[in-house]
């Protein structure tokens, strides 16, 4: 009976000390955006986008750290107000960035069905831009950031070794240089990943 009991007192502390220690997964996405430059001095139009790259996660007991590190194309379109004596015109402009989310996330369900939701910041390096512009300013609204900050926010689902994920991005910082021409990059995006292992 001492046997059988002790047995079973390494197992449950065996299994408990397991489910304690930290999972490391790591995987590809792809996706999709539709991002916008909010600034008050234009009206702003929508531009489709992507994102490609590659995502890590490290939890345990629901919660998890998700660092990524993906290519993305977004950027906007913006028409000068037309009661604003100062500005006039409009623009087209893509940019190519590096963007390195860490999310701190918390996930419900099991190992391969399982809802997420996520929250945290976004640090955003530019590679290029390409401005197309028949604006007539004093100040060059075109001179933009070589790095910013934002924050995401959103849900996600694992189905297996795939997982979607459902985003939106808040600009926290201006990325014109000059300061005057206040824009903030704003975005919705949704992916589709793999877990590789």
């Amino acid at each position: 009976m001492k046997k059988h009991l002790l047995a079973a007192i390494t197992l449950l502390i065996s299994l408990s000390a397991s489910a304690q220690l930290p999972k490391i997964n790591f995987g590809v996405k792809g996706g999709v955006n539709v991002s916008k430059l909010q600034a008050d001095w234009a009206k702003e139009d929508n531009r489709l986008g992507y994102q490609a790259g590659v995502w890590a996660r490290i939890g345990a007991v629901g919660f998890y750290v998700q660092p990524e590190a993906y290519l993305g194309s977004k950027g906007g379109e913006l028409r000068a107000n037309e009661n604003d004596n100062n500005v006039s015109g409009d623009a087209k402009i893509k940019f190519t960035t590096l963007d390195v989310p860490i999310l701190v996330g918390n996930k419900i369900g099991v190992d391969k069905l399982n809802f997420r939701y996520m929250a945290g910041p976004i640090f955003s390096f530019l590679l290029s831009k390409d401005t197309r512009s028949n604006f007539e300013t004093a100040v060059n609204f075109r001179d933009y950031k070589n790095q910013t900050i934002g924050a995401q926010a959103g849900v996600g689902v694992d189905l297996g070794n795939v997982t979607v994920d459902l985003r939106y991005e808040k600009g926290l910082t201006n990325i014109n240089k000059s300061g005057q021409y206040d824009q903030k990059q704003n975005l919705w995006h949704i992916s589709l990943g793999y877990k590789l292992f």
